[in-house]
């Protein structure tokens, strides 16, 4: 039995959700999303709540089921209320800002790091070292921040770099002397 997979998901005021043709379309204030669905998942939308049902037992069956759920319920939340990453930038001279549709990052290399963003992802750099991702694809907001993080992590000495905001990093000691 699927704990996540059996609960309904509300649909909020100026949300429309539609089933057919294969996928799921979740239409809000902020955008539209789809998603896909197997043959052996069914989405149904009943008096203000979708509901989702599998058709057979299998484990790969019941793992879509609970997935198929968790989806909708993003995109559904994602075109209500954007969903937002926070990264923070650590060390003397890091800093980025926006250019367009591209994140210019100054971290220690020897040239700025040039980092282009996606469709329907945002960002916006407060006091230089404070990086807001924002769009409506929970997915795709955080991968972007992921990548960007990937561009220079924090490092365990100095804890220099790129880090969530609310991170928490362990300092490892250096070496000691005799």
């Amino acid at each position: 039995m699927s704990r996540i997979g059996n609960k309904t998901i509300p649909i909020p005021s100026g949300v429309e959700v539609g089933v057919g043709g294969g996928k799921v379309s979740v239409k809000g204030p902020l955008g539209r999303l789809e998603w896909p669905l197997t043959p052996s998942i069914a989405v149904a939308v009943v008096d203000g709540q979708v509901c989702v049902s599998r058709s057979a037992d299998d484990p790969r069956v019941r793992a879509m089921h609970g997935l198929v759920r968790a989806e909708i319920n993003n995109m559904i939340l994602g075109v209500a209320k954007a969903y937002e990453r926070t990264l923070e930038i650590t060390g003397v001279g890091y800093k980025a800002q926006v250019q367009g549709q591209s994140v210019s990052l100054s971290v220690g290399y020897t040239h700025p790091v040039v980092f282009v963003l996606p469709a329907g992802v945002e960002a916006k750099v407060d006091k230089q070292t404070v990086i807001t991702i924002r769009g409506i694809d929970k997915r795709k907001v955080g991968q972007v921040a992921a990548n960007l993080r990937g561009v220079k992590p924090p490092d365990v000495y100095k804890q220099k770099g790129i880090r969530y905001a609310g991170e928490t990093l362990r300092k490892k000691e250096g070496k000691t002397g005799k």
